[in-house]
């Protein structure tokens, strides 16, 4: 067997290159479709160590504000579940984007900022910005709910044939 061109091929499944001619809808076989967002090994180890990076700061933090009784840190209690969210893994996306939020909040906001270290927040809303991006990774729950599918191509057939 040859191997095709990429001019040839319709995609390109865990490195395997598929000719054209090859892939029609009557395939029999089972396939593993592949998310970009669900990366394993050393990239999905360094997407987990990211997340813990930017989540765990952000859970102290909100834990912090509530055992010293500061209700006014509507930012930090917001980023902290977040936070939670991101060490977790789920609605990684979302919880990415609400993270930033919070940090920019944070940052221009006088009363919400923190003494001493006014540019941590910018740091980690620039890394939650970045998993928001890239995804929670294969240790996840996300990549447990949505994550690697197998799917079976099988032939259409009418009913009584």
């Amino acid at each position: 067997m040859r191997t095709p061109s990429k001019e040839g091929c319709v995609r390109e499944l865990s490195g395997v290159l598929l000719p054209a001619t090859d892939v029609t809808p009557s395939d029999r076989g089972t396939y593993l479709r592949t998310f970009s967002a669900f990366p394993d090994g050393w990239p999905g180890g360094g997407l987990l160590l990211q997340r813990a990076a930017v989540g765990l700061p952000l859970i102290y933090w909100g834990i912090a504000d509530l055992a010293a009784g500061r209700l006014s840190a509507v930012p930090d209690l917001a980023a902290a579940a977040a936070g939670l969210l991101l060490v977790c893994g789920l609605f990684t996306r979302v919880a990415g984007a609400a993270i930033t939020a919070a940090q920019v909040w944070i940052f221009f906001s006088p009363e919400a900022s923190k003494p001493g270290e006014p540019w941590i927040v910018l740091v980690l809303g620039a890394l939650s910005l970045g998993v928001a991006m890239l995804g929670p990774g294969a240790w996840s729950v996300d990549a447990y709910r949505f994550g690697r599918k197998v799917f079976e191509i099988r032939e259409n057939r009418r009913p009584g044939q």
